[in-house]
């Protein structure tokens, strides 16, 4: 989510030239009328251009193209260079690379006419800042790192340092990390030790680019901070707008939503002032993504729609491709899927016609190297056959590869949508067995709750009527000792049976779950068994008072931890168990906690088990959308936390 920095390519040229005239462009022009056909008037055109160029570039053009016709017809070779230097800016804020590197190349070779090292140094690395323009960063390295061999030559570290900057912002747009961030350091060593506070803050903004791009986040965001800084003491705006985001983004994949929020507020308030869109509509998503983080879909919306607005307007298609995906994941986030998988749609059309257009810039980068090549056959005749058909056979095989990428690229493509398709396919499966396992759970507690009844009402009252009538029949009857014995016995067995059937049927059915709900069932259940001896069961509840939860999801959690209880008695060989029940009004999340000091287990070995009863407690708790946490290793005892929203 960065905003990308490219560093500052000024014009090496100026700094070798003569003196630069101090006089305002008033009396420049004063001075024109009375100037001689010489080089000094030369050197008068080039200082009034320069006066324009930054709010009149036409106006400058027209005086940098009269240095340009009256060196040449004085046969003024460093004016000729000088010209050069500062028209090449016109037609590289213009877009005319190819006219650029043409004249910057013409340059060269006049430099070396000269046999000037220091023009020669300053002519290559412009050069470099045209392919570095035209997107050939191979080309621009080249012809970067053979200026640096000769300021070095020169003994010259200030410009062998701007080489180091500008070669590591070629590597990072060639993915090549790691020799960016080489050159980087050395750039940022030399700029520090001389006081260049101005060139330091651009090293260490593109030194923290590279080290971002390897996650080295830590070394990212102390030089992305140092920046800062400077630009704060210098007041460079530019600089500072650069580092805020780049600092906002940091945070935001540490996820520290707070740091995050502050530094992208920052820039957003700065690019309203800069009166900087992309930097706007970069920062508006960098909130929006802080109330993504947030959970605060409405705001995050808000902020992305107007970042989306902003891209619409200057077609910014990578921007609007990037707050295309945000949307798409606050509208998931707001459970709008029909609206989100739109919006996703819409960005993977953006990114199919980005990778598109780049292909095709890259096509058009190989038609026009084609034809600077053919232009310059048309200077050496005797080899314009020859380059030509090699020229014709390298354009055939870069074109046969763009085809092959597009294709690529389509079957990506439709591979992705393959995939999507398949998720959805998969999510109707599931959602289809949910539902199965429900209607199963919701029958077979219908079906324990008749037997139940039935077992009560009907055989409990038979049972009951037996009692009394067995009970009568005492009283009338003249038994002998022996019989009597015998007859309490059976009256003894009856009173068993009743208590067992009653027993039977509170298990199926618990009547106190029904009445007074979850929380009461299970301290009852709990307080049972503890009873019984068997196992000693400590039961604790927290935030149940109110607590509102239908039946069936009671049900069902008091099954869990039946079975829960039963295995640690059957199997844990536990003294003492501990069962929390805890639910969280904010969250709206009911939280089970079974715990025992049994022998433990292999969490391992419940993949290879064939029991029934750990898959019927992982049925249910999908079946109530929940999450279960497993603790447990031999002699460790086992712990079981179970999350559900209620």
């Amino acid at each position: 989510m960065k905003k990308s920095w490219l560093a500052l390519f000024l014009g090496f040229i100026g700094s070798v030239s003569l003196a630069q005239t101090t006089l305002d462009r008033d009396s420049l022009l004063k001075l024109l009328p009375q100037a001689k056909e010489d080089t000094s008037k030369v050197l008068l055109y080039l200082d009034i251009g320069n006066t324009y160029e930054l709010d009149d570039t036409k106006t400058a053009e027209k005086y940098y193209l009269l240095a340009g016709s009256l060196s040449k017809r004085l046969n003024y070779k460093r004016g000729i260079i000088k010209f050069i230097s500062d028209y090449t800016g016109i037609l590289n804020a213009r877009g005319s690379f190819d006219s650029a590197l043409l004249l910057n190349k013409q340059a060269i070779q006049i430099a070396k006419e000269l046999n000037d090292i220091v023009i020669i140094a300053k002519t290559t690395a412009n050069t470099g800042n045209t392919f570095n323009f035209l997107g050939q960063y191979e080309n621009a390295v080249y012809y970067y790192e053979t200026a640096q061999k000769y300021f070095e030559k020169i003994n010259n570290p200030y410009f062998s340092a701007r080489m180091n900057d500008l070669i590591q912002n070629v590597y990072y747009h060639l993915y090549q990390y790691e020799k960016g961030i080489q050159r980087g350091k050395e750039a940022v060593r030399y700029f520090r030790s001389a006081g260049k506070e101005i060139e330091l803050g651009q090293s260490l903004l593109n030194l923290a680019n590279n080290y971002q791009s390897l996650k080295y986040n830590d070394s990212a965001l102390a030089c992305y901070k140092e920046g800062l800084s400077i630009s704060k003491k210098t007041g460079y705006k530019a600089l500072e707008l650069a580092c805020l985001i780049g600092i906002g983004n940091i945070y935001f994949h540490q996820y520290e939503a707070d740091e995050m929020r502050k530094y992208h507020e920052a820039a957003l308030l700065l690019s309203k002032q800069l009166n900087d869109p992309e930097g706007e509509a970069i920062a508006g998503r960098g909130m929006a993504l802080y109330f993504l983080l947030k959970k605060d879909f409405k705001t995050a919306k808000t902020y992305v729609s107007a970042s989306l607005k902003i891209a619409d307007s200057l077609d910014l298609k990578q921007e609007k491709f990037e707050n295309l995906k945000v949307m798409s994941s606050i509208l998931f986030g707001l459970h709008d899927v029909i609206a989100a998988e739109k919006y996703l749609d819409s960005a993977t059309t953006i990114e199919t016609k980005l990778r598109g257009e780049e292909i095709q810039n890259k096509t058009l980068t190989l038609a026009k190297r084609f034809e600077t090549e053919k232009k310059e056959t048309q200077i050496k005749l005797q080899q314009a056959q020859i380059r030509q058909k090699s020229n014709l056979i390298y354009f055939l095989v870069a074109g046969a590869i763009a085809l092959l990428i597009i294709s690529l690229l389509a079957y990506r493509n439709y591979k992705h949508r393959q995939k999507l398709q398949q998720a959805k396919i998969d999510e109707l499966e599931t959602e289809k067995l949910l539902t199965a396992t429900e209607g199963i759970l919701k029958g077979e507690e219908q079906e324990r709750t008749r037997l139940a009844k039935d077992l009560h009402d009907g055989l409990g009252g038979m049972l009951s009527g037996i009692k009394f009538s067995l009970s009568n029949m005492k009283e009338n009857l003249i038994m002998t000792p022996d019989h009597v014995h015998a007859f309490e016995r059976s009256i003894d067995m009856l009173d068993s049976s009743i208590k067992e059937m009653r027993r039977v049927a509170h298990n199926m059915m618990p009547e106190i779950l029904v009445k007074y709900g979850l929380d009461a069932a299970l301290k009852e259940f709990c307080a049972e068994i503890d009873r019984s001896g068997v196992l000693h069961v400590n039961y604790q509840s927290v935030g149940m008072q109110n607590a509102d939860i239908q039946q069936t999801t009671s049900i069902t959690i008091y099954r869990i931890v039946q079975e829960l209880l039963n295995n640690a008695m059957k199997h844990a060989n536990a003294k003492n168990v501990l069962v929390q029940l805890h639910q969280s009004d904010q969250e709206k999340l009911l939280a089970v906690t079974v715990e025992d000091d049994g022998n433990g287990f292999d969490t391992e070995l419940l993949k290879q088990s064939a029991g029934m009863g750990w898959l019927n407690i992982q049925n249910r708790i999908e079946f109530l959308k929940g999450k279960i946490d497993l603790q447990s290793g031999p002699g460790k005892g086992t712990s079981i936390m179970i999350e559900i929203n209620i």
